[in-house]
């Protein structure tokens, strides 16, 4: 027998259920007051039970907010879980569960202020003497906490060549360091729907106090460009950029161009080295709060503790910023009970719905947030994982302003920022606003850092952080086992100042940080077959969509293409029983917050040779994904474009790496593998949060590679008919070389391979392309999703919901396409880090300046276009020639969301 403080946390008195603190096994007994109950049922640590008899359909609460409602007579010590969080802990395989839910979600209505019931209070009382930190002072605003020189992308297409760039520079004396912002937006040929978002934070970005210089990169017709960004800043009365910055467009070959940058970033180097720290007022600290991974204690020690301290820098005259909007859907009478005034008000409502309108476009409710993580550590639902993330808001504090994504911030205070749920995502608009500082809390222990914003984590528990101690810097368990919330305050207000003034943060000590921007949303308004209720719920089921819209697989079966006699050989390898052009160690995070350690892992797999001879390289695929986007029809695209990789001919061995607490975890991919008639002990399992953090996985992972005795390759004579290529085609393309490309796929075809098209790309919209490979110019359709393996080999189109190329070659690969061939008119492309990708051009211009790019220039007629393509594709299937977008290190990997995916 127990007694319930032992083993149980009442968020506030009057709440009707309690938080266990750990585990409690079914029959456990608990001193409840003046009785003693009996558990019926087993509790995991962060879930609920009952302490006062609940009636059927009566209110659940937590913090005194109703969250769910029961479903029969509930008594103390009862469980309370939901349909979604019993399906959760289910598929954990957690025993002594009841065998139905006890509790309803409490419904999203739409919250209606009463003006009369809000409180204009005042802000918290200023200290007397406000404090310092040591900072680096700008002409242009606050000091910065950080002093970084900065090579940013304006689009995706610049990406590999800004990381590329500042790795020319590691190890440089330069300040903080020489640091890229790569990202995934802009990439596409239309304007994109988060335009404005996109500009607003790369502008806000340029303009950072952490920045002491900045290099703007764009490419040639971007349509996200440096003239874009400072038209936009001149439109909205920015500030001129004071630290030494220049626009760079690349115009010529990848080398080249990195040589002109790097020219432009030499000269800066000293002078920023060279900048001090000065005393500068605690009123410079512009603190951004953020919360992922959260578990049921975020609310109870880690965001009430991060909410402290911002509002003690507050009292010095700084600021702290509060988002992740649809992460506050139920919890806005909390938010509204202290607020400046009721134009503060209505701004914060008005933002809440238009948030649930945009993702009400896609068929989506806010209930799509809370990740698998959340709910299998106690966040059943939206009310629960946003009343936890209000409390980063002190009941004392007032809310002073509301501010769209990237907006600067207007004034020192309390002010929310309009952001997705999404961590990454949400972050990059506090930075483009002028945040400083990061306050990120985490149940599960998130490892999420930023390029040039100094990240404290702060972590709910003491055993998670006892675990994770290398990667987290606030012990906020220390709450829950006796330590005064004063006390803790005190202590982490007093490392606020000392990070801030060059204290290394854990992250920045780790090495690793990542950017995401508020990615793009396909949809811009209300459509025919998503409909949403006033309530926020879906009312119409998506499969009512078409297909096309859905992205739902086809049957797989080839076109009737044309083929031809020709073999064209090749020297390939024997693996297993498949002969391949090379045999691929792959690490896959399956979200967006293990990527990075990913590619740190690869990289150092591949040094060190954890495989021995039984792989030619090991590779990373990181992404945006898994995590903080809505699911339905965009989740079966991501976790069919995975599974693609996992299954792809050229895989010798994977591994799968989650971070913790993403949607698609570990156990979600067995599941999706075992789905797909695939055996989940083949392949490597590792957890950067359950293994123990960075350190920990990284060992794991090497041993699980270093485990096999497996024999090198052996390489056999082959054809290139044993290959799946994709074709593609950007820019102009003459008549002779469309018909080349046609030829090439019809070798390939006609010796018993297969070729994959792209239902978006330049070939298929060709006249002469379509005659030659199919015998008529008529109009040819998908027999593949996104991503899709298909049935049979032959000629293949795949879907492509969007433009973009790095998302077409992703999907290639998926499909198990092993090399790609494009001709490429007005410049080129950035590699695949997983699937070769071979440029050529019969283009004059580009071959003039884009040359030392190409892997070949096409000569001559058609015949003898396609035979250059064809010897291209088969030196680099043999290993003889590397792709020189591979070799300079211009590659990427990005993931669609297609038509209804958006962020959350």
């Amino acid at each position: 027998m127990v007694r319930f403080e032992q083993v149980g946390v009442l968020p506030e008195p009057g709440d009707n259920v309690a938080i266990a603190s750990r585990r409690l096994e079914a029959g456990a007994e608990i001193e409840l007051g003046d009785a003693v109950v009996t558990l019926p049922h087993t509790v995991l640590e962060g879930h609920r039970f009952v302490v006062t008899r609940v009636a059927p359909g009566e209110a659940l609460t937590s913090w005194n907010t109703p969250f769910a409602r029961a479903s029969r007579d509930l008594v103390p010590g009862d469980y309370v879980c939901t349909p979604t969080s019993l399906a959760a802990v289910t598929a954990r395989g957690v025993e002594g569960l009841p065998d139905e839910p006890s509790a309803t979600n409490e419904p999203l209505d739409p919250y209606e202020l009463d003006e009369s019931a809000l409180n204009f209070g005042a802000q918290v009382t200023s200290v007397e003497q406000p404090g310092t930190f040591l900072g680096y002072p700008r002409e242009q605003g606050p000091a910065g906490t950080r002093n970084h020189v900065v090579v940013m992308a304006t689009s995706s297409r610049s990406s590999g060549f800004v990381t590329e760039l500042a790795r020319r520079f590691d190890g440089a004396a330069a300040g903080d360091g020489v640091v890229p912002v790569a990202h995934t937006e802009g990439g596409e040929d239309e304007v994109p729907n988060n335009l404005h978002f996109l500009l607003a934070t790369l502008a806000g970005f340029t303009l950072n106090p952490n920045v002491g210089a900045v290099l703007i990169v764009d490419t040639e017709d971007d349509v996200v460009s440096g003239q874009a960004i400072k038209d936009f800043m001149a439109e909205h009365d920015y500030p001129s950029i004071k630290v030494p910055y220049a626009y760079f467009t690349r115009r010529a070959g990848f080398g080249h161009d990195l040589t002109e940058a790097g020219a432009l970033v030499e000269p800066w180097l000293p002078v920023v080295d060279a900048q001090q720290r000065e005393e500068v007022p605690l009123a410079d600290l512009k603190i951004a709060l953020q919360c992922g991974g959260s578990d049921a204690f975020s609310g109870i020690s880690a965001n009430p503790l991060a909410g402290l301290v911002g509002a003690e820098v507050i009292k010095h005259g700084g600021v702290a910023v509060l988002a992740e909007t649809d992460e506050l859907i139920g919890a806005e009478p909390y938010v509204l009970k202290n607020v400046r005034d009721l134009a503060t008000a209505r701004r914060f409502l008005a933002t809440i719905r238009s948030f649930k309108e945009r993702v009400g476009w896609h068929g989506h409710t806010a209930e799509g947030n809370p990740s698998g993580g959340n709910v299998y550590r106690g966040l059943y639902n939206i009310v629960l994982k946003s009343i936890g993330a209000a409390r980063k808001l002190p009941r004392e504090v007032r809310l002073d302003h509301v501010i769209d994504y990237g907006e600067p911030l207007p004034g020192n205070g309390y002010i929310f920022m309009d952001s997705p749920g999404n961590d990454l995502e949400s972050v990059a608009g506090q930075i483009g606003s002028g945040c400083n500082l990061i306050f990120f809390t985490t149940g599960n222990g998130s490892i999420t850092n930023f390029p040039f914003v100094p990240t404290l984590k702060f972590v709910t528990t003491h055993d998670r952080y006892e675990r994770l101690h290398s990667e987290m810097d606030v012990d906020a368990g220390r709450y829950l086992t006796g330590t005064p919330m004063a006390e803790l305050t005190a202590d982490t207000f007093d490392l606020t100042v000392r990070v801030a003034s060059g204290e290394p943060s854990a992250g920045e000590r780790a090495g690793h940080s990542q950017v995401s921007i508020w990615r793009n949303w396909k949809q811009s308004g209300p459509r025919e077959g998503i409909s949403i209720t006033t309530d926020g719920r879906m009312s119409r089921k998506l499969i009512d969509l078409p297909a096309e819209d859905r992205d739902a697989p086809l049957d797989g079966l080839p076109l009737a293409g044309l083929g031809s006699n020709a073999r064209t050989a090749v020297r390939l390898l024997q693996v297993d029983d498949r002969l391949v052009p090379e045999a691929v160690g792959l690490i896959l995070p399956t979200s967006l917050c293990s990527g990075q350690i990913a590619l740190r892992l690869a990289a150092q797999g591949d040094l060190e040779k954890w495989a021995g001879d039984a792989v030619t390289r090991m590779v990373a695929l990181p992404h945006t994904e898994g995590c903080g986007s809505s699911g339905g029809a965009s989740e079966e695209t991501f976790a069919r474009t995975m599974l693609g990789y996992l299954l792809h001919p050229n895989t010798r061995m994977a591994l799968l790496l989650e971070h913790g607490c993403e949607k698609t975890h570990n156990d979600y991919f067995r599941s999706r593998l075992v789905e797909a008639g695939a055996d989940p002990s083949r392949f490597g399992w590792a957890s950067i949060q359950a293994d123990g953090g960075l350190d920990a996985v990284g060992a794991k992972v090497r041993d699980w590679f270093n485990s096999f005795d497996l024999d090198a390759p052996v390489e056999y004579a082959g054809t290139l008919g044993e290959l799946t290529i994709g074709l593609e085609a950007r820019g102009p393309l003459t008549s002779e070389t469309a018909e080349a490309l046609a030829l090439v796929g019809r070798d390939i075809v006609g010796s018993g391979g297969s070729v994959v098209l792209s239902s978006r790309g330049g070939l298929l919209a060709h006249d002469g392309f379509r005659r030659t490979a199919f015998g008529s110019d008529a109009a040819v359709g998908p027999t593949i999703a996104h991503g899709q393996r298909f049935a049979a080999r032959g000629w293949h189109v795949m879907r492509m919901p969007g433009t973009d190329w790095m998302e077409t070659a992703t999907g290639f690969g998926a499909s198990g396409v092993q090399q790609i061939l494009a001709h490429v008119a007005g410049g080129t492309l950035s590699a695949q880090r997983f699937v070769p990708v071979v440029e050529f051009s019969n283009d004059p211009e580009t071959v003039a300046k884009y040359g030392d790019d190409l892997d070949a220039v096409a000569t001559g007629n058609a015949v003898d276009q396609a035979r250059i393509g064809l010897d291209t594709i088969a030196a680099v299937a043999s290993r003889q020639f590397v792709p020189k977008a591979v070799a300079s290190g211009n590659v990427g990997f990005q993931i669609t969301r297609g038509l209804l995916g958006t962020s959350m």
